[in-house]
């Protein structure tokens, strides 16, 4: 089976880094509880929930 769902990574108001997942039917089925100063930080945190860096 193939996950479809959409990793995406955005910079918040504060200028923080932070992740969402959103499903092939629109909605955000999970996001950061944080920002992170750094995109890296971020994806690092996001891979702890199944985020799988494309190379």
């Amino acid at each position: 089976m193939v996950n479809r769902d959409k990793w995406e990574f955005y910079k918040d108001r504060k200028g923080e880094h932070r992740w969402r997942v959103i499903s092939v039917n629109g909605r955000v089925v999970g996001a950061s509880t944080e920002g992170y100063a750094n995109k890296q930080a971020a994806e690092k945190n996001a891979m702890r929930f199944g985020y799988k860096k494309r190379k």
